[in-house]
């Protein structure tokens, strides 16, 4: 018999089995059976890989499932949606209670509470699992964002736990984050700050080289030098990569086509966003970033209609890496803000300095600042109150506004940028002009408003023609 189960052998599939197999585990395969294009996946790949020796392949559901020691441990791998509904259907005449079923894609939070319901009910523990590191990090070690049932986590902790990316003090970058779907809306917000960092990146590379005429090897020794500062992250490591990459004499990146894709999870967040009610402009502004450069033909089109001459200007890089600075910490006040409020509208308990902790290693947006942010969550979890922060973004504030402005007046977008920076007027401003909105509305549709010389929640309505 083997002791864990994984279906779904695409790359991410393929790297997460390479991983467990190498901690030792004996594992069993299952890859769907589709003529011509999708036979004996599975014993295909384990006969390419030596560190899968001892697991078996499977493109069988029943022999697949009869192959796992009880309590079974089945980790799924498959697209989100319809896909994962369609296995579990194929899956539970063949399950026993007590056993574990994880699905490790990026699953809609919500589909994956209503799953944890229909599978208790069986006496099957699951469990969403938010899985982050791309190809690389499933194979050398993720950062691993486990929900659902408490009891099925204890049952395969050791198994995740081996496979997980390390921190800084050697524990494994994996957590219980919360019953329910609490695992895959973490994952989700991961994504959009994700999105945003990466727009963010994009934002300061548009104004190297749109405003200052910077070529991509020039650009990516300026990103270079900031790896040695506390702006090193990931994303900007491999960003460095991208911009030296040629092809022949010519640099890659100007060969890519501008437009940007998107798998769904950015606009979950922005939904997710809407329905509890926690501004996240800046994370929404990258996905919107995002739709806008799919409109290709317009904006050819738009671009011959308002012609703009753009003269090589010198800029400060010290600035710009300082405004860059400001609005990555804004990103993750948001980012964290709207974890917060979900874990307390779906008692979900999600402590937030150790899902900080699991994200400095392995994930995506590892970063110093995630490091730095592991230790100021044990404070307080808004990101923007703490004292080293509000030093920080005080001391750059004038860098963040004036590359906002000088991006604006060379018709440069920096949507995220200016997202971040009209967060944070908002966020500071005590007296904001909602008192006009609320005037407003109850002109035109009596719906009340509250008064500040009354602190009893009293509201009130105005007859605003009738004086």
């Amino acid at each position: 018999m083997q002791e864990f189960g994984l279906i779904g052998l695409g790359v991410m599939g393929k790297s997460l089995c390479r991983n467990l197999a190498g901690k030792g585990f004996r594992l069993s395969l299952y890859n769907r059976f589709v003529p011509v294009t999708e036979e004996n996946v599975a014993t295909g790949f384990i006969a390419e890989h030596e560190v899968l020796a001892n697991a078996s392949g499977f493109q069988e559901i029943a022999p697949f499932v009869a192959s796992v020691a009880l309590p079974r441990k089945i980790f799924m791998m498959v697209p989100a949606g319809d896909a994962v509904d369609d296995m579990i259907a194929s899956l539970l005449p063949h399950l026993s209670a007590g056993d574990v079923l994880m699905d490790g894609g990026n699953s809609f939070y919500k589909d994956t509470e209503r799953r944890c319901k229909q599978l208790e009910q069986a006496g099957i523990f699951y469990m969403g699992i938010g899985v982050s590191g791309g190809e690389e990090g499933a194979l050398k070690g993720p950062s691993i964002m486990a929900g659902g049932s408490v009891d099925g986590y204890n049952l395969v902790e050791e198994y995740l736990e081996s496979i997980a990316a390390k921190d800084i003090q050697q524990y494994p970058c994996c957590a219980f984050i919360g019953i329910g779907g609490a695992g895959h809306f973490v994952k989700m917000v991961h994504n959009g700050i994700e999105y945003a960092e990466m727009q963010l990146l994009a934002e300061v590379y548009s104004i190297l080289r749109f405003i200052c005429k910077y070529s991509p090897d020039e650009i990516a020794g300026l990103f270079k030098s900031q790896l040695a500062t506390n702006l090193n992250s990931y994303l900007l490591e491999i960003t460095v990569d991208v911009l030296q990459k040629k092809e022949g004499d010519e640099w890659l990146i100007d060969k890519i086509l501008d437009k940007a894709g998107n798998k769904g999870t950015g606009g979950w967040t922005t939904v997710a966003a809407c329905e509890l009610g926690v501004p996240v402009p800046t994370l929404t502004a990258a996905l919107f970033a995002r739709y806008q450069s799919e409109l290709l033909g317009e904006r050819t089109t738009a671009a011959a209609l308002y012609p703009l001459k753009q003269d090589a200007a010198f800029i400060n890089t010290n600035e710009l890496f300082n405004a860059y600075r400001v609005a990555r910490i804004i990103n993750h006040h948001q980012g964290f803000h709207l974890i917060e409020a979900a874990s307390e509208k779906y008692n979900w308990s999600i402590n937030l300095p150790e899902l900080a902790r699991i994200w400095t290693n392995g994930c995506i947006i590892r970063s110093e600042l995630m490091v730095n942010l592991q230790n100021l969550l044990i404070e307080n979890n808004k990101v923007l109150q703490h004292s080293s922060i509000i030093n920080e973004v005080n001391y750059h504030y004038s860098s963040f506004t004036k590359m906002v402005a000088l991006a604006t007046t060379n018709r440069v977008a920096v949507p995220c940028m200016a997202s971040a920076v009209h967060y944070l007027h908002a966020y500071t401003q005590e007296q904001s002009s909602a008192n006009i909105i609320q005037a407003q509305r109850d002109f035109f549709g009596a719906h009340t408003y509250l008064r500040k010389d009354d602190s009893t929640g009293k509201k009130y309505h105005t007859e605003w023609l009738n004086d």
